[in-house]
């Protein structure tokens, strides 16, 4: 029972961390192509892309068996 528990607070932390990074670099995003000018939301789309790749190397790091 302790190692569920262990196990859904560590799911639970990830969740957290993920929407918290993702608001983070789309609110980035946003204020840099505003500050740049630029015509087309370009950052809106890399910089929350970035991190969606960042994450996904992290859990895998994470879970691989060494």
């Amino acid at each position: 029972m302790e190692s569920n528990k262990k196990l859904l607070f560590q799911y639970a932390g990830f969740a957290m961390q993920l929407l918290i990074a993702l608001g983070i670099a789309t609110y980035a995003g946003l204020w840099i192509d505003r500050k740049a000018k630029l015509s087309s939301p370009l950052l809106v789309w890399i910089l929350p892309l970035l991190v969606l790749v960042g994450l996904i190397i992290k859990v895998i790091k994470d879970t691989s068996k060494k």
